[in-house]
């Protein structure tokens, strides 16, 4: 979940008065490692995936699953069982901000060879049978992206109470501080974002409406509380905590890229398909025991971290405040890094204008500098009393402060002070799947689009307003089938990149509307005569000029069958086979609420298909294994 690091944490107030320096001293690291590493050069290909798992228990006699709030112990044995055992191990266990999550990465990043896609399954695999190998006969590990009754009263097992009146991190109404991981970092962002912002989070996410869901629906509150009756919308689900967005788990994958150029064009061009393959991924339709509106987590995650005063959000006129501020810090990106993408920057970008000319000045490129500067607006949501003095040509830990909590669609990073890793780019938008023959096609297809984009100098660039859109759009119930998105046409044709960067675009968007059209994801990814020769095609014709073994082919183009008729709606999306199991649960009754025996048969049901006990073709069609 980014920087981590063990100390006393201040209080808001405490960490405020240090604002500045660390926003001073963070720009001072970055300059420090760009200035070794700028003119780095031929870094290899490497990439790595993360997987973010959640523990859950199952009383069979009960007929109820929650999540199992035993991360830390699990997490301490998975370690001790392997790196610190053995520095080479297959698996790295890292900590998540629930205690009833952990992440799991392969123990070494994954090279050039194409070869190396032939582990991707395997590796996740393994992680899956080391972290049930640690779990009780009542507990399991699952992959999906957001419990159906996160924050409903007995959710978590041992069975916690909500605290809200009380001393605490999150004052939640639904989501006990016991659910928040004990490692400081958590708790203390959890209370910073809620000190910072003046009053609690407020994530309202619209409600199905189905036959007998109420109309209009409205939530009453106990105690008659008026922060949360005032925030609650009508038709909406209410929530009021950091945990109802970061509890949830996603898929990730970090590429480094041979040079600080090649990593921006990256950026840039993967900035575009982010929407695209979060509908392809869509995985998050229930929240708070009840079936939404939408289809993914992204929002729900943006306003569960939204730090922003009500001036900064330009609901009151600025007087403390220094800007307003459009986004919250989990959004999407606000700016293109690349030359290329110089003349589709159509969104205002609210910079700090005495870090943006400090890095001017000090030889930063415009862009960059730029992208920085928009970064540094932000306060720091945590300082920990140990690392307040630092030194600046040798750590980098107040920069990454800054850094590491945009949590952004794509995140652009520079490699750490003194360390053999080049620069670097996340793909943050996906959702975790249920299998790992998923979670390894979406990862596949995401690393082999890096491959065709770098080789055929590929152009999907189009204004970042319209990405905005397509964002907006992804999200929504069935968006990879009904949903249209902003396009580009020809991908072959734009500015192409150089060794050096890229080639000097054009000022202005001449002619933008006949770059970009408006694409169903069938079209973009699987093609129409015409319109658009689809991503699939493009990465068969790049497999075809490659030389490619047949094992790998063969796991390649398993992989890729799976994306190609998920968007085709030959197979159904994760987030669309959860709604159809709970309308036809016996139990359901119309009503848009998950029940706790609904929701453990779902739990059942998500583990026996995970674990190959029970088929699912509609989900994942009939996946051939490799043995």
């Amino acid at each position: 979940m980014g920087l981590l690091t063990l100390g006393s944490p201040l209080s808001w107030e405490e960490t405020k008065k240090h604002a500045d320096h660390v926003r001073k001293h963070g720009i001072l690291q970055f300059l420090n490692i760009y200035n070794k590493v700028k003119d780095r050069q031929k870094d290899v290909l490497k990439w790595g995936d993360e997987v973010e798992y959640m523990l859950v228990h199952v009383d069979h006699k009960e007929q109820k699953a929650q999540v199992l709030l035993s991360g830390v112990e699990v997490l301490d044995i998975l370690q001790d069982k392997g790196e610190k055992t053995n520095p080479n191990h297959p698996t790295l266990w890292r900590p998540e901000y629930a205690s009833y999550m952990i992440e799991g990465t392969p123990g070494q990043p994954y090279g050039g060879a194409m070869s190396d896609f032939n582990t991707v399954e395997a590796n996740m695999k393994k992680r899956r049978r080391e972290a049930s190998s640690v779990l009780k006969d009542s507990e399991t590990v699952i992959t999906i992206t957001s419990f159906p009754r996160l924050g409903c009263p007995g959710f978590t097992f041992p069975k916690f109470e909500p605290k809200p009146i009380e001393k605490g991190a999150s004052k939640s109404f639904f989501f006990p501080d016991e659910a928040i991981h004990k490692h400081p970092r958590f708790c203390t962002l959890t209370r910073n974002i809620r000190h910072r912002r003046g009053e609690k989070v407020a994530i309202n996410v619209p409600i199905f409406k189905d036959k007998n869901t109420p109309s209009p629906f409205i939530e009453r509150f106990p105690f008659n509380d008026v922060e949360a009756t005032r925030a609650a919308l009508p038709d909406h689900i209410y929530m009021d905590a950091m945990g109802f967005g970061m509890g949830n788990c996603c898929l990730q994958v970090t590429f480094q890229a041979c040079s600080i150029s090649e990593a921006r064009y990256l950026y840039d061009q993967l900035a575009t398909i982010c929407p695209i393959v979060m509908a392809l991924s869509a995985a998050s339709p229930f929240y708070r025991g009840y079936i939404s509106d939408i289809d993914c987590r992204w929002g729900v995650i943006s306003a569960s971290v939204d730090d922003r005063t009500r001036e900064e959000r330009g609901l009151e006129p600025l007087k403390n405040s220094k800007y307003q501020i459009n986004k919250s810090r989990y959004d999407s990106i606000d700016s293109y890094l690349s030359v290329c993408g110089e003349k589709y920057n159509d969104i205002d970008l609210t910079i700090d204008e005495e870090i943006n000319k400090q890095l001017l000045d000090a030889g930063i490129d415009k862009l960059l500098a730029q992208h920085i500067a928009h970064l540094f607006i932000r306060d720091p949501l945590q300082l920990f009393e140990e690392k307040i003095n630092l030194d600046d040509a040798n750590e980098s830990d107040h920069f990454e402060n800054i850094q590491s909590t945009n949590w952004q669609t794509m995140r652009f990073k520079p490699p750490p002070p003194n360390s053999d890793i080049g620069w670097r780019v996340e793909f943050r938008p996906m959702e975790v799947q249920l299998t790992d023959f998923e979670n390894s096609a979406y990862v596949v297809f995401v690393v082999l689009l890096t491959r065709v984009i770098l080789s055929y100098k590929l152009d999907f660039l189009i204004p970042l307003s319209k990405v905005d859109e397509n964002m907006k759009v992804a999200q929504k119930r069935n968006a990879v089938h009904e949903g249209l998105f902003y396009f580009r046409k020809d991908i072959f044709k734009g500015c192409n990149p150089v060794a050096d960067g890229c080639a000097t675009a054009q000022n202005g968007l001449d002619g933008d509307t006949e770059e970009y059209t408006l694409m169903s994801i069938d079209t973009i990814i699987n093609g129409k005569e015409g319109v658009f020769d689809g991503l699939i095609k493009i990465l068969n014709c790049y497999l075809e000029n490659m030389e490619v073994d047949v094992e790998t082919r063969c796991t390649i183009l398993k992989y890729l069958k799976l994306i190609k008729m998920r968007a085709s709606g030959e197979l159904m999306t994760m987030a669309r086979w959860m709604r159809e199991f709970v309308a036809k649960h016996p139990e359901y009754k119309q009503d848009s609420v998950v029940t706790d025996r609904i929701n453990y048969d779902f739990i059942v049901t998500c583990d026996e298909i995970a674990k190959g006990t029970r088929r699912c073709p509609e989900l994942i069609g009939e996946p051939v294994s490799r043995a």
